[in-house]
């Protein structure tokens, strides 16, 4: 029995077959040539600042994201971003080869209307203002004196031992309470 052609096969144009990098490559090098500048709106998520000095974040609507990790050339940016913030930012796509993730390189943003951390804020102090939190009524004087000073600091940096130095010299009586944090 004769065996039949795959028809996937094509006779006429050997397979052409990439290598995963290859691929990425590919994919970049379109993205980048047929999406040279975009201007996208939506809300910041995941942002974090590490010491490389760039800034990473998602963009999200409701629920599709713009990419794993967005990431921007900060320093030419007016703008100190915070998760929660609706922003309207301008870019290229690039894709970054190892993981195969496209993602936006931003070199433009600005806050765009009214950010769902501001909305949030204003819902809490609407709240707190109905309980008669902000009542001038229940508002007391400040006292002459502090009682005592909290410090939330790593215990073992130099900084704290100049503040209780300069304390022990100024206001031996004020007792000083040292929260620690891990130093770094």
């Amino acid at each position: 029995m004769a065996e039949l052609p795959d028809p996937l096969e094509s006779t006429a144009t050997p397979r052409q077959v990439l290598s995963v990098s290859a691929l990425n490559r590919r994919a970049r090098q379109l993205l980048e040539t047929h999406l040279p500048l975009l201007w996208v709106e939506g809300e910041l998520t995941n942002f974090s600042c590490p010491a490389s000095g760039h800034w990473y974040f998602t963009l999200r609507t409701s629920t599709p994201r713009c990419g794993r990790r967005c990431f921007t050339r900060n320093r030419l940016l007016n703008l100190r971003p915070v998760s929660g913030q609706q922003v309207l930012v301008r870019g290229r796509i690039g894709l970054y080869e190892p993981r195969g993730d496209y993602q936006p390189i931003v070199d433009h943003m600005e806050p765009v209307g009214q950010g769902l951390l501001q909305r949030r804020f204003d819902e809490l102090k609407a709240r707190l203002a109905a309980e008669g939190l902000f009542d001038i009524a229940r508002k007391r004087a400040l006292p002459t004196l502090p009682r005592g000073l909290g410090v939330v600091t790593s215990p073992t940096g130099a900084a704290i031992q100049d503040v209780l130095r300069v304390l022990r010299r100024r206001f031996p009586a004020l007792p000083v309470f040292i929260y620690p944090t891990p130093a770094g």
